[in-house]
């Protein structure tokens, strides 16, 4: 691999390192800007032109083409058929009615009339032509979105943990996850120029980036804040975790948790999903200092010649937990406090109606695999459009895929009742415990990392599923269930109790028995299979389950004491 030498000027404590393609790249790009906005003027290939594609992801854009239909037209030797997907960047999941009818407006208009709400809070346009980007950023400008920093090596969109019934504690913690996202984008003024067509600031002499410096962050790096009890964000999946501890309803701080990743890839075993580790306590006006120091870890230690060692994770098993603590420490100026008790209970949302301590009522939405679209048997799209017109509150994309209708006063909800049974969209959330518990990557057919199917596919396999739970009784138990199309972990799998990762079309990784709230991995039980086996084997771990649970048990746990998934109980892969 070739390597290049770089001065680090942003830390001049840390020595010359040697640079592979990608961060090379990234040094010679003009702080993102490369040769984006004329290759956005190109009109004979809807693609972008060589590094652009992955300067476009810091941008919060992938470049993509419709899968299904590749081979046909590498047959009739036409261009792949490119489309690109942009993500919002929404820290916290949270949106406004006027916000919402834009998006539904602009997904109509360049997304092919859908909207897909992912497992990090937030949206992605799929099916957007290269020559409608502009047009697209430019609208969710005009209601303060944007893209930033969605994708790329970078923070990407900061999560916050969602209790509707805890408003005042919810609110003070979306604050502060808002207020890291708007600290730890790139400052470049790459965006505004190539998207919102502004002229280029005059040179300071000050670095455009002083956080990044000029190649940014080794891989992507991700943050969360949680509100125990419910571990809706799987903290222990962050890069950097805030596990929020209270007195009473009162926000004190945050236990912090780092190293955390889901990614691998199969038959390399120096890749691996990681559990994040606690590592102290700071009080909560330390958020941000916080952020700084350990991302700057990162920046400075992480590897930077091979990507698929980049992220956190490995930078924390290669260094030590204990030296990455201690250089937090160092850049922080303090020594963190030892962690507060925390405790968790689940890692899913409530489903349905609850009302808040100030009053309001929140209304929880089932959205399967996140797609909002208008189907054949429900006009999803219109009813949440229909919904938005008339609501006064916000709405909240949560960490698993689903929607809330929020702070709604308790004299408008017969209103938004109203309009959820006109739609069909009270029928949503009369599901399987196992189906309001699962999730997807997007996968086929616009993803091009997949191996397999995923959003297409997970419902069907579901109801399979479902059917022998009813066989027992079990229709009703909250089980975790998560599929990916390939081994890179978006949809979190790898601590659900059940899950699965693709390996080539219609065969599978099988897991079982991680942890209810997310707090241990689970293992590889069957290796690149088909549906039947996948449902032979389940079946017999259900049957088993229902004969012989223990009271309370959750499926996971049962699992691995049953001897289906051996508890494994190394650093990266158990967290108690």
């Amino acid at each position: 691999m070739s390597v290049v030498e770089v001065d680090r000027s942003r830390d001049i404590s840390q020595p010359l390192e040697k640079l592979g393609p990608d961060e090379t790249m990234k040094a010679n790009s003009d702080q993102l800007r490369g040769t984006i906005a004329a290759g956005l003027e190109v009109e004979l290939t809807a693609a972008v032109p060589g590094d652009d594609i992955k300067l476009m992801k810091f941008h919060g854009v992938y470049q993509q083409d419709d899968r299904d239909i590749r081979d046909e037209r590498r047959r009739q030797k036409l261009e792949p058929a490119y489309r690109f997907m942009a993500r919002v960047r929404l820290p916290g999941g949270v949106l406004s009615p006027t916000q919402w009818l834009k998006l539904d407006a602009l997904g109509r208009a360049y997304a092919n009339n859908t909207l897909r709400l992912t497992t990090r809070q937030t949206f992605q346009f799929h099916y957007v032509h290269k020559k409608n980007l502009r047009a697209l950023m430019q609208g969710l400008h005009e209601v303060l979105l944007d893209t930033k920093a969605a994708c790329g090596d970078d923070a990407r969109g900061v999560m916050a943990s969602i209790n509707p019934q805890l408003s005042a504690l919810h609110a003070e913690v979306y604050a502060l996850a808002k207020a890291a996202s708007d600290h730890a984008i790139p400052r470049t003024g790459a965006y505004r120029e190539i998207w919102y067509g502004e002229e280029r600031a005059a040179a300071t002499g000050e670095p455009e980036e002083p956080l990044y410096g000029k190649t940014y962050m080794p891989r992507k790096f991700k943050i969360g804040f949680v509100i125990p009890p419910i571990n809706d964000i799987d903290v222990y999946a962050q890069d950097l975790g805030f596990i929020a501890v209270t007195e009473g309803k009162e926000l004190k701080g945050f236990n912090v948790a780092v190293g955390g990743g889901m990614g691998r890839t199969d038959n390399a075993p120096k890749t691996y999903p990681r559990l994040a580790s606690v590592i102290g306590y700071i009080p909560k006006g330390k958020v941000i200092e916080t952020c700084d120091a350990v991302m700057t870890v990162q920046r400075d230690y992480g590897d930077r010649v091979d990507r698929s060692r980049a992220r956190f994770k490995y930078t924390v098993d290669d260094k030590g937990l204990d030296f990455i603590k201690s250089e937090i420490e160092s850049r922080l100026g303090f020594a963190l406090e030892p962690a507060k008790p925390t405790h968790f209970t689940s890692n899913g949302d409530a489903i349905g109606w609850q009302r808040g301590e100030d009053g309001r009522e929140h209304f929880t939405l089932f959205v399967q695999n996140g797609r909002v679209s208008n189907f054949s048997d429900l006009a999803l799209f219109d009813g949440l459009r229909a919904i938005a017109q008339v609501h006064k509150g916000m709405f909240r994309v949560t960490p698993n895929q689903n929607l809330i209708i929020a702070d709604i006063e308790q004299a408008d909800r017969p209103a938004i009742e109203a309009l959820l049974k006109q739609y069909r969209l009270d029928t949503l959330n009369n599901a399987s415990g196992l189906r309001l518990n699962s999730m997807a990557c997007v996968a086929f057919p616009t993803c091009g990392l997949a191996m397999a199917e995923s959003e297409r596919y997970l419902p069907s396999l579901v109801g399979k599923i479902d059917t022998i739970l009813a066989e027992y009784g079990l229709s009703e138990e909250p089980i975790t269930i998560r599929m990916t199309g390939c081994p890179n972990g978006c949809a979190r799998p790898y601590i659900a109790e059940i899950a699965l990762t693709g390996r080539a079309p219609g065969k599978y990784n099988l897991y079982l028995g991680g942890g209810f709230h997310g707090q241990r991995l689970n293992k590889m039980v069957l290796e690149n299979v088909a549906e039947p086996a996948i449902l032979d084997l389940l079946g017999k771990v259900i049957a088993h389950f229902a004969r012989e649970r223990q009271p309370g048990e959750r499926f996971g746990d049962f699992a691995i004491r049953a001897g289906y998934a051996a508890e494994v109980k190394e650093g990266r892969f158990f967290n108690d």
